[in-house]
């Protein structure tokens, strides 16, 4: 039975892969949903003379609903913003630190605040695009502006997160995946064509040459296999436990390994660094100060701040990312308490703190992968007049997402002795042996 039957043969898998498709379908429906109050030809020169800038970033996260002004317009950016900060909390507020220690009920509080605080930053950001969009009078793009379109635009867009995160929630217990990533994924991939039909368009009316056509060609393919090459990269510390008997068996005395992932942290890095960048950009474009204005021109793609600041957000999300997701003291614990050890490290602390010290050396090479894949964007924009869609944060995020995605699967196909899509290589996801 081949991999690609087994889909269709697993009545659970076939499931929620269907349910998956649905939600996806459900979200692009929804992107093309217009807000009330706006005019969609003047909103559309609005943009228009947008790119290049934040607003294109914002606009390529969410699926092209925010040149739309659709109902999904903020996307799901300010959940993943509300989830920064809790998780940020959590280390500085003892009272978060103890409800992540709580378990499940602990974690399912600390998601509660979560969605509250999505609620908030929702109705800032709505507030402050409807504010900003009834600045723009030639051509007039609100057609009625006032508190009242204020009010409606920020709790239609409110609303429009709101859906998505519960859309996310169900993908991930539903369906096949990461809910939130998926959507990221289905926004970035939807973008895709344009993209190519944009590249395609300059090629033709002579501003593209067929060189540099070949050039970005060549870039993409590598940053493919880049990513492929990497993401499935692991230091292996070798483990050995020591034989148990256990009335009249035998257990442990073989050897094995911990590995640990070049880039454990995955995609969240640039995905939260976005986020960050993002929210101060959004509402410093909104104020007519020349100081405040220039400020906002150097947090878009390719300015020098923008890349520093980038950068430094990917670095420090990658180690605080993989400080939360992988406890060194809890392997230790359990390594010990299963009879395992590393050659030559004591049990226990000691071997916490060696796990720790070739993590963080790992981890440092995975945010350095990452920053130089996440800043090819600004320089294809800048020195060929590319769009972005091409870029690595976008690459980088498809890959990862479809890695993880097609992982899942396999898992599911596994553990029902299936064979998977390549019959003699197993895909392994961002977090699987």
């Amino acid at each position: 039975m081949s991999g690609l039957a087994g889909l269709v043969k697993i009545a659970e898998l076939r499931k929620r892969i269907i349910f998956t498709l649905l939600m996806l379908a459900v979200y692009r429906v929804g992107v093309h949903i217009p807000t009330p109050g706006v005019d969609g030809a003047a909103l559309t020169q609005v943009f228009a003379s947008m790119k290049g800038t934040i607003f294109g970033w914002f606009n390529l996260f969410s699926g092209g609903a925010l040149e739309r002004f659709s109902i999904f317009a903020l996307g799901v950016m300010p959940y993943i913003s509300s989830s920064i900060i809790f998780q940020l909390l959590t280390v500085v507020w003892p009272y978060l630190h103890d409800l992540q220690k709580e378990g499940d009920q602990g974690r399912k509080k600390i998601t509660q605040y979560t969605r509250y605080g999505t609620v908030l930053l929702c109705l800032i950001q709505g507030y402050g695009i409807a504010a900003g969009l009834e600045q723009y009078s030639n051509p007039p793009v609100v057609l009625h502006p006032g508190m009242g379109f204020k009010i409606m635009t920020a709790i239609t867009l409110t609303a429009g997160t709101i859906f998505l995160m519960w859309v996310g929630e169900q993908m991930s217990e539903r369906g096949i995946g990461n809910g939130i990533s998926l959507l990221i994924f289905a926004g970035i991939a939807a973008r895709i064509p344009s993209g190519i039909g944009s590249t395609m368009g300059l090629y033709r009316s002579g501003e593209f040459s067929f060189f540099k056509l070949l050039i970005v060609l060549a870039i993409v393919i590598v940053t493919f296999f880049v990513i492929i090459f990497v993401e499935r990269g692991s230091r292996k510390i070798p483990v050995q436990y020591a034989k148990r008997i256990v009335g009249r068996k035998v257990y442990g005395g073989q050897n094995t390994h911990l590995p640990l992932k070049v880039n454990t942290s995955g995609v969240i890095p640039p995905i939260f660094a976005s986020s960050l960048i993002m929210f101060p950009a959004t509402f410093a474009t909104f104020f007519p100060s020349k100081i405040v204005q220039q400020f906002a021109a150097q947090l878009t793609p390719g300015a020098l701040l923008y890349e520093m600041i980038f950068v430094g957000l990917i670095v420090f999300f990658c180690y605080f990312y993989t400080a939360v997701t992988f406890k060194t003291d809890d392997v230790a614990e359990n390594l010990k308490k299963y009879g395992g050890f590393i050659p030559g490290i004591r049990p226990g602390p000691p071997t916490a703190q060696y796990i720790d010290f070739v993590l963080s050396r790992v981890t440092l090479g995975g945010a350095v992968y990452i920053s130089l894949i996440c800043v090819l964007p600004s320089l294809l924009t800048q020195n060929l007049n590319v769009p972005f869609y091409f870029g690595g944060t976008s690459v980088l995020i498809l890959v990862g997402v479809a890695l993880d995605t097609v992982a899942q699967i396999e898992t599911f196909l596994l553990t029902r002795n299936y064979e998977g899509f390549m019959k003699h290589t197993r895909l392994k996801g961002r977090y699987g042996s």
